[in-house]
């Protein structure tokens, strides 16, 4: 499998340096729209240029791949995932907020510090988990919407503030912090101490000047995209306490219409797509860290013991959730299951490769 995944990425290689002669000699079978709700500096982005290219150029130009970026085909999660069923968006890229009206128990990948660090995380996102959440959705959206692959977009949430170095959960008490309106991010936030107060994204920065909100939990990247420092967001504790998982759904009615040889392609260009979206935040936080850091920020990297109180703090969240979200103790026990054998088998490597 690998012998055959490195011949067509070299195919792909290829073909995409002649991009208008090769491809375009041939007319595609089939058009597949696919709509990302954010920009061209976005991981979300990356990921779509390397399935588009990927795809196209691997199927011999029988598939298209059209690219919607922003709010052209639709504009949130209920309406984007809505056009998926009825067929009217092929593919479509949502953060586990954006899904949870329609999955509820996605918002899994919100859960604190269950994933120690990318290497876990990218592993159990390679793992049947992803197949169980697939299955789910599934069922619950009537063999509509499939769950493709669940890459990243924007690395890591960490806790940010206005106000002070946040060491433990303590520094947490009483510091209001900007969270979206769904039950499992506020229920994290009260675990800590902390007040959560539910923002929209466009309000942030100014949120932030008027000490309406004094503190976030995002990526270094979207702070730094979003110039929240300037608003006085100054204080950025790394406890990495979710993985920005980005899920991809496909029409299940499309994939399901085209040929097995085909399908294969779309599989492995997904593939594709979601190691460029585990690589881009990797590269793009290391400028935006400096750039904090240089503008006179304070990061602060939490020691192992300081970590595991944030966790325990936090632990209520897991029985929460598990009681309070539909299908939430199944896919609960899912991921920690895929954490504990990543875990394992990193391990297993570590020992080989230490020796």
């Amino acid at each position: 499998m690998n012998k055959l995944l490195n011949s067509l990425g070299a195919a792909a290689l290829g073909l995409s340096l002649f991009a208008g002669t090769a491809v375009s000699s041939f007319a595609a079978d089939i058009n597949i729209r696919a709509t990302a709700n954010s920009n061209e500096n976005d991981e979300d982005y990356d990921g779509l240029v390397v399935f588009k290219n990927y795809v196209e150029a691997a199927s011999n130009g029988k598939i298209s791949v059209e690219l919607f970026i922003g709010t052209q085909l639709c504009s949130k999660g209920a309406e984007c995932l809505q056009g998926v069923a009825d067929g009217t968006i092929d593919v479509y890229i949502s953060t586990s907020g954006g899904a949870a009206g329609a999955f509820p128990y996605v918002q899994v990948l919100d859960l604190p510090y269950l994933m120690a660090n990318d290497r876990v995380a990218e592993a159990v996102l390679q793992s049947d988990f992803t197949r169980t959440v697939r299955d789910m959705a599934l069922a619950d959206s009537g063999d509509k919407i499939r769950l493709m692959t669940v890459g990243n977009t924007g690395g890591w949430r960490n806790f940010a503030n206005t106000k002070r170095r946040v060491q433990s959960p303590t520094d947490m008490e009483g510091l209001k912090i900007r969270t979206v309106v769904a039950d499992l991010p506020q229920e994290l936030v009260k675990a800590l101490g902390a007040a959560p107060t539910p923002i929209p994204w466009p309000e942030l920065f100014t949120s932030f000047q008027t000490g309406v909100v004094e503190g976030s939990k995002n990526g270094i990247t979207d702070i730094m995209g979003m110039k929240f420092p300037d608003a006085g967001l100054q204080y950025v504790t790394l406890d990495g306490h979710a993985y920005m998982g980005a899920l991809w759904w496909m029409s299940n009615d499309k994939f399901k219409s085209m040929p097995e040889d085909l399908r294969q392609v779309v599989i492995d260009g997904f593939s594709a797509l979601q190691q460029a979206t585990f690589a881009s935040p990797k590269r793009k936080s290391i400028a935006a860290y400096e750039a904090f850091v240089a503008g006179g920020g304070d990061l602060y990297v939490p020691t192992p013991e300081e970590k595991a109180a944030f966790k325990a703090a936090a632990s209520p969240v897991y029985d929460w959730f598990k009681t309070n979200v539909k299908g939430g103790e199944e896919v609960f026990n899912a991921l920690t299951s895929a954490v504990a054998d990543a875990e394992a088998s990193i391990k297993e490597a570590n020992m080989k490769d230490l020796n």
